[in-house]
């Protein structure tokens, strides 16, 4: 098995009280992975594509998995789930969309342009643990990663 401290979670998410509750959850399950964070879709790009700010890859390496809310200012989740498949280098990212939105519109496109998971943001911190060591047990431990450039 890889040495997964080494790899980053990218978290695309604009709710400063979700990002203090998903960092918190993800200390409280003893999670290696450092957590970047992004506020907005054309930040989430930016990051990945290595542009701006996020030009060091030392400093900002590409994710092992990204965390993708749908209801982001600038550009949506789903705009950057589109440009993300489109990328050559990048298209096998895992991405799970953790977000509030139930609407099956939403969860129907998502998994039209290729997320690998949908879930929605429990209504309590002890909900969200649970639900964050569900994915990192599984998407970073157990999970066989693709090779991204």
């Amino acid at each position: 098995m890889l040495n997964q401290s080494n790899y980053t979670i990218l978290l695309v998410e604009d709710d400063a009280n979700d990002i203090l509750l998903i960092r918190r959850a993800f200390r409280k399950i003893n999670a290696i992975n450092p957590i970047h964070i992004v506020k907005d879709g054309e930040e989430a790009i930016a990051y990945l594509q290595g542009q701006g700010e996020y030009g060091d890859r030392d400093t900002y390496p590409l994710p092992l998995l990204m965390l993708l809310d749908l209801k982001l200012p600038r550009k949506s989740g789903l705009e950057v789930l589109e440009w993300l498949r489109q990328q050559p280098n990048l298209k096998r990212l895992p991405v799970v969309v953790l977000t509030a939105s139930r609407e099956n519109a939403d969860i129907n496109v998502a998994y039209d342009i290729g997320i690998n998971s949908y879930l929605i943001k429990p209504p309590n911190f002890k909900a969200l643990q649970n639900m964050l060591g569900d994915v990192n047990n599984y998407w970073l431990s157990l999970n066989q990663q693709p090779i991204l450039k």
